[in-house]
């Protein structure tokens, strides 16, 4: 067969067009040669194959089919299906509190705020308490097993599954979980008892460990699925030296708190400002923070600061209150705060707010009042609690008065000198026309206005004494030979009542120490007009 070559383009120097429509269908068109060997050649590749490729398919079919028919019959009974092994609810153990982290070895496994750890036997489709029948009293067994133990998508998991994944001890150590693992169920609850690991969590695959729970007795036959804790890490027992707590008290040194590293530089720096515990760390939080935050450094960055006074703050105060009355207040106006500074109220002429009532300019007055107070401890009043402090304002604005009288009542102060005082008196004495008074009677108006010069240092906002006499047997000031028929009184008790009326009058004390006081002035005016007259007639002889 021959064949004629295209014409070349002279000018560009390569064909001028391609082979012609028949040239292209017959070199299309497969030879009956070739057909033959194809054929051939596919023939001997699937004698080839087929013994080997058959058998492999079939396997791997066969053993995905198997695993799809497993896991659908174990849903079935986990899901109360028609199985012959369902039944008619759904059981499962469930812990009821999370743990307490971080879990150290050697030491009790508790639950969070130190409590024991709680199992429950719960109907699942219900999350109801099983409290009666066979499975409320079950014996549970409490096992270690591995941190990541998840079981499928829906949490669920097989029992061949949960017991593959229960870790035991290393060779030649301890067993792993020591202590009673085993407790009994009463109307569906129990409680662990003292349980500890005996070995760290570093040498498992996931390096870390998840408390489970089962039923070893007591289920009648019943399918009850069992319990796991979410994953944690246990270390050794001289990691507890370095641990944190949670809350932190106020005793505790201040590395304790989150962020801040035993020894560390954040540490040593506390310690040079003498910042050595928490409450010296809440202290300057609530009375200085920039400071606080300047002591600390840039290397402590705002969300480390955020965590770390946030895990100050979870510290439990005790409800005790302080209370600071600067000298120059007259006794009228004071600061209210707790153990760490931290301003709780403002007491304003007798008033006490709480600090959501105080506007920022009192807040500030406050906080000033709060450092005074703690340079000058001593003159720190403390009340039990609010309440106490609160009621005693109330108490005392009852009885008559406008401020808040303390434990020990701390007085008057008076400018002038007391009328009842010794020289006073002594001069009195002296001066002519008076020297002849009854001693007896004289006596008995000393200790009577004398009472409230001997009242030191007042809490009591105004001078009135009210409710001091009251609280005294007014009739030894007078004779004991007195009788209330004298006086055209019935009984001795309406004699004191008398007698109390009359000094219960609010100008007792102010108006006698007045009179006193210009009676003194007065009679000493006279005193000093007689010595002049009789040195003048001494000079005139």
């Amino acid at each position: 067969m021959s064949h004629k070559r295209p014409q070349e383009d002279r000018t560009k120097g390569r064909p001028s067009e391609a082979f012609t429509p028949d040239q292209d269908k017959r070199r299309r068109v497969p030879t009956l040669r070739n057909v033959v060997q194809e054929v051939m050649k596919l023939q001997s590749v699937q004698h080839l194959l087929e013994p080997v490729l058959e058998p492999l398919i079939r396997r791997v079919v066969k053993e995905e089919v198997e695993v799809a028919f497993r896991k659908h019959l174990n849903n079935m009974k986990r899901n109360g299906g028609k199985d012959v092994n369902s039944t008619s609810r759904s059981l499962q153990l469930q812990f009821l509190n999370n743990l307490s982290l971080p879990v150290f070895t050697g030491t009790r496994i508790e639950a969070e705020e130190c409590s024991a750890i709680k199992v429950a036997i719960v109907d699942s489709l219900t999350g109801q308490i099983v409290s009666s029948g066979p499975e409320s009293s079950a014996k549970v067994e409490v096992v270690v097993l591995e941190g990541d133990f998840d079981g499928d998508e829906g949490d669920n998991w097989t029992l061949e599954e949960f017991k593959n994944n229960i870790v035991r001890e290393r060779e030649g150590k301890k067993p792993l979980l020591a202590g009673d693992a085993f407790l009994t169920l009463t109307r569906g609850i129990g409680l662990v008892g003292e349980i500890s690991f005996s070995d760290n969590s570093s040498w498992t695959r996931s390096r870390r460990f998840r408390l489970g729970a089962r039923v070893v007795d007591g289920s009648d036959g019943t399918r009850v699925r069992e319990a796991k804790t979410e994953s944690f890490i246990v270390r050794d027992h001289r990691g507890e030296l370095y641990k944190k707590h949670h809350p932190p008290s106020l005793s505790d040194e201040v590395w304790r708190l989150e962020k801040i590293g035993k020894d560390g530089a954040f540490h040593k720096r506390l310690s040079r400002e003498n910042i050595n515990c928490v409450k010296d760390f809440l202290t300057m939080l609530f009375i200085d923070p920039p400071r606080l935050r300047h002591i600390l450094g840039t290397g402590m960055s705002a969300k480390m600061w955020e965590v770390t006074v946030e895990h100050a703050r979870t510290c439990v105060l005790d409800k005790r209150m302080h209370l600071y009355c600067p000298p120059g207040s007259q006794q009228k106006s004071g600061v209210v705060f707790n153990i760490v500074g931290q301003v709780m109220g403002l007491l304003s002429e007798c008033q006490y707010n709480t600090i959501d009532k105080l506007s920022e300019t009192e807040k500030i007055e406050a906080q000033n009042l709060v450092i005074s107070a703690l340079q000058h401890w001593e003159e720190v009043v403390s009340f039990d609690d609010e309440a106490s402090l609160t009621s005693s304002v109330k108490r005392e604005i009852s009885n008559g008065t406008k401020y808040l009288a303390s434990q020990e009542i701390r007085g008057f102060d008076y400018a002038q000198p007391s009328a009842s005082s010794p020289d006073i008196i002594s001069t009195i004495y002296s001066v002519g026309g008076l020297s002849g008074l009854d001693d007896y009677a004289l006596h008995g108006y000393e200790q009577a206005l004398s009472y409230p010069g001997q009242v030191t240092n007042s809490l009591i906002c105004d001078t009135d004494i009210t409710q001091t006499f009251c609280d005294e047997d007014h009739l030894r000031y007078f004779d004991s030979d007195l009788q209330p028929q004298s006086l055209g009184l019935e009984s001795q008790a309406d004699l004191q009542t008398a007698v109390d009326g009359f000094l219960l009058q609010r100008t007792v004390a102010v108006q006698a120490q007045r009179r006193w006081t210009k009676i003194f002035s007065v009679l000493k005016w006279f005193s000093i007009k007689r010595r002049v007259k009789e040195k003048f007639r001494g000079l005139q002889i």
